[in-house]
């Protein structure tokens, strides 16, 4: 068996699937689509489930992929050896009811054998054995007489090896092939064969035969329609074709953690505790790029969190191995190098993955130092053998610290945390995060209606903003035509409302909302007196609104367009809704947009509207289009023909929703806000035409009637006149804090004078009419007064609440007096908290009525560490 590089294996299998009459498929992402019951793709199979339940037609019956997959169960396990990884690829060939065992076996065997020039006499392979009435016989049978393996190579394997069932559904019996790497790593047990637990028998490829339906008790029924799904693991196949034992030394992957050593300084196979870290990161860094390649962006919930937890992690390791600076952008462009051949988009959007690495790890570094001095300092205190759910909660909710890394740091020190106090007091917090942001663009309420045997329904909408339709199907509120103009909801852009008429009665009925099926139906939702089915009806979109729906879509396009003139290619659509009212863009970007930035963007979109260009629409095949530059959307998907937006000069995007026949319908773009979505995602939201208008007048009576608050009337002297009136305000507040300053220190001054010894120290206190900044002004007065001297005073604040501020000269300090403990005395009376430093310390109290209590009990405080 020669040398092979992983990506010459990957693209060996495909080639040779190809040559088989397979259609090659690029690796879905990451990110289920239209699969609510997965977090992200965890098998080859995964993205397939649609074609094999016949909800989705398959592009050909034969397919053949590479996957990218990712495996989120016991992440903080990822690095404990060197076997395994949170990110893999998966190759396989699929049969939708074409071909089946004979072919899966014979082409397998064939690929391994001959492409991958393995070794005939290290092969075997298993095949499904309950009992002698039930097993595999016909693919033993092919396996020994057709393929020729001698039966000393075969092995049967019972249900929980080989037959591949997940409750109800689609099962059947597997057969695998494994690799003996050799009696050096067996376990010397005489009964040492395929199955066993020990390292010598690799199981590397895996033919699922799917030929049955199972009911979930027990009972199976032939399948009329039976399917191949194979799985071959791309990194195990690589361990066995370059002769290493583990995944950190096949020469991808070795690249990425070799990189690592040589920014540490530490290399692998020095120390098992910075072996572990080295794998720790190699693999994380692998996850994060693709991850982020895909979309994903870093959160505190669902996909977003996995990847936070993933990057997290890895910085924490790199301060393991010494690294004292941001690296992971580094470790991240040598993973885009070793993949981008396979994956060319990571090369696409390079800078936008680099950014959003440097961006969570720089604010995790933020944090870190001060979190894990503080997680130190916790289990120092902690008698027992876990940390308690508020110390936990405080990690979380003050430094961000995931749960799970402070589980992964006790565990280190053999502690764990109660959970069930933290998950308690986490649990506002994460209903919040739950109820985030909804992403434009998709809807999922038409899952309760029953669509079967419905054709797709035919739109002209394009074309027509009214037709003549049959009325197929009634349910309940909800009307399904045989064609219709109404846009369903998609994309971001709302669904069109308008009404339907009887033929032979003029009476309307309303439409108030339009979505569509996964199978294309499209459902009119009705306010009352609906149809019936086979009446022939009008059906009449709303023609104002879709004419300001039009010219919100395609501002859209243009929004887009110069943002990523103004701010670069990484700015990519990350949700949108398009409404008769206004347009929100969501889009990935790191910072704020400056007033230049604003401005710059804005006047763009403007020009392209005097410019009055046409607006262009073509149906095409998707491939054609991309090569035209189309732009694609993010986990949007396509079929081979596609509609393309064309606005010349400006945008090129394939999109199948409305637009305005020319720019200059829009008449004029405002921006209304500009604000943070999520971590990485900025939100701007616009007007055009009318509405534009309606918020520039608006805008303009504002800016007439400050003009007449500040005394002019030329709202081109607006500027200059507020400029001179917070300079006048400046100077006024100068004067005043100036004055405040004066009465405090005469205040101060004469507190002092009634000042009371007590152990030694000269003690002093009182209200003082001040703010917080007066209070420390206060402090410092009395502090320079003399050096056995401790003070403590208090402020009402603008809330109706109370300032605390205390401070210890260092001769009292030295006597045993501490202002931290004073002020934490006097904000606990006042129902408070707070403290701070021996020599000074600030706190607040909730209830002004015991300000008396708590000057007492500041100098009770004060007596109780001086013993008096």
């Amino acid at each position: 068996m020669e040398w092979t590089g992983l990506n010459e294996i990957r693209e060996k299998f495909l080639a040779f699937f190809e040559s088989k009459g397979h259609l090659r498929l690029p690796s879905f992402s990451l990110v289920p689509q239209g699969d609510p019951s997965l977090l992200l793709i965890n098998s080859g199979m995964a993205p397939m489930k649609k074609y094999f339940t016949g909800e989705v037609t398959p592009p050909c019956l034969r397919v053949c992929t590479c996957q990218k997959c990712l495996r989120t169960v016991d992440i903080e396990n990822v690095g404990k050896t060197a076997r395994h990884g949170s990110y893999f690829e998966m190759l396989g060939n699929f049969s939708f009811g074409e071909y089946f065992k004979r072919e899966a076996i014979t082409w397998a065997w064939e690929f391994v054998t001959e492409v991958m020039r393995m070794d005939p006499a290290l092969l075997y392979c298993s095949v499904f054995y309950e009992s002698d009435d039930n097993w595999d016989k016909e693919a033993w049978d092919i396996w020994t007489k057709e393929v020729g393996i001698p039966e000393s190579h075969m092995a049967r394997l019972g249900k929980e090896d080989n037959f591949w069932e997940h409750g109800k559904g689609p099962c059947g019996p597997c057969s695998e092939i494994y690799y003996d790497r050799g009696e050096q790593y067996g376990c010397g047990a005489p009964g040492c064969a395929v199955g066993c637990d020990c390292d010598r028998y690799v199981e590397f490829y895996d033919l699922v035969f799917t030929q049955f339906d199972s009911d979930g008790a027990g009972n199976y029924a032939e399948l009329e329609t039976k399917n191949i799904d194979t799985g071959l693991g791309l990194e195990r196949l690589g361990c066995i074709c370059q002769g290493v034992d583990q995944l950190f030394e096949i020469d991808t992957v070795r690249s990425i953690r070799e990189h690592i050593s040589r920014i540490s300084g530490v290399a692998y196979h020095a120390d098992p505790e910075s072996d572990l870290s080295l794998r720790v990161i190699t693999d994380h860094a692998r996850a994060t790029v693709m991850l982020i390649g895909d979309g994903v962006l870093p959160s505190n919930e669902g996909r977003g969190y996995v990847l936070r937890r993933l990057l997290r992690r890895a910085a924490r390791h790199g301060r393991l191995l010494g690294i004292g600076r941001l690296f992971l952008c580094e470790v991240a462009e040598t993973v885009i190098e070793e993949n981008a051949g396979a994956y060319p988009s990571l090369h696409e959007r390079r800078e936008f993955i680099l950014r959003v690495i440097a961006n969570e790890e720089e604010n995790f570094s933020r944090t870190i130092d001060a979190g894990l001095q503080l997680l130190e300092k916790m289990i120092a205190d902690t008698a027992g053998p876990a940390l308690s759910g508020e110390d936990a909660f405080k990690l979380s909710d003050t430094f961000g610290f995931p749960i799970d890394l402070t589980k992964e740091i006790l565990a280190e020190n053999g502690m764990a945390v109660e959970e069930e106090k933290y998950k308690a007091l986490m649990k506002e917090q994460r209903e919040r995060s739950r109820a985030a942001r909804k992403e434009a663009g998709g809807w999922d309420s038409a899952g309760d209606v029953d669509t079967a045997g419905l054709p797709a329904t035919q739109f002209v909408g394009y074309e027509t903003d009214e037709c003549e339709a049959t009325v197929l199907a009634v349910e309940g509120d909800i009307v399904i035509l045989d064609k219709t103009p109404f846009y369903a909801e998609s994309g971001g852009q709302c669904g069109d409302t308008g009404w339907i008429g009887k033929e032979y009665n003029a009476k309307a009925v309303n439409i108030t909302d339009t979505k569509k099926t996964l199978d294309g139906v499209i459902l009119h939702y009705c306010t009352a007196d609906v149809p019936h089915a086979g009446d022939i009806v009008k059906a009449n979109v709303d023609s104002g609104a879709r004419w300001q729906i039009r010219r919100n879509h395609t501002a859209a396009h243009l929004l887009h367009a110069a943002l990523r003139e103004v701010l670069g290619t990484h700015v990519e659509q990350a949700g949108q809704s398009v409404t008769p009212h206004s347009v929100r863009f969501d889009f990935t970007h790191f910072a704020a947009l400056t007033w230049e930035e604003l401005r710059k963007v804005t006047l763009l979109v403007n020009k392209s509207i005097w410019k009055a260009i046409p607006v262009e629409t073509e149906t095409l095949p998707i491939e054609e289009a991309k090569a035209r530059g189309a732009m694609a959307l993010f986990g949007e998907k396509y079929g081979d023909t596609v509609r393309m937006v064309r606005i010349p000069g400006c945008s090129m995007e394939l999109c199948g929703g409305t637009h305005a026949a020319n720019t200059g319908n829009l008449g004029m773009f405002i921006v209304t806000s500009e604000s943070s979505v999520a971590s990485g995602v900025r939100r701007i939201e616009a007007l055009t035409g009318d509405m534009a208008q309606m918020k520039y007048r608006a805008d303009q009576a504002k800016l007439r009637h400050i003009a007449e608050a500040l005394k002019t009337n030329d709202i081109t002297e607006l500027a200059a006149r507020a400029e001179s009136v917070m300079a006048q305000l400046k100077e006024t507040e100068k004067a005043l804090a100036a004055a405040r300053e004066k009465l405090s220190a005469y205040a101060v001054r004469e507190l002092l004078q009634g000042a009371r010894e007590i152990g030694g120290v000269r003690f002093v206190s009182g209200t003082l009419e001040c703010d917080a900044a007066g209070l420390r002004q206060a402090c410092d007065i009395a502090r320079q007064s003399g050096e056995d001297t401790a003070a403590l005073f208090a402020c009402a604040t603008e809330k109706g609440t109370l300032q605390f501020a205390a401070a210890c000269a260092p001769g009292a300090v030295q006597l045993g007096a501490h202002a931290g403990n004073i002020a934490k005395a006097a904000a606990q009376a006042a129902g408070g908290s707070g403290g701070g430093k021996p020599d000074s310390a600030m706190a607040g109290g909730k209830d002004p009525a015991k300000r008396g209590e708590a000057l007492a009990a500041g100098e009770a405080a004060l007596r109780s560490m001086l013993n008096r």
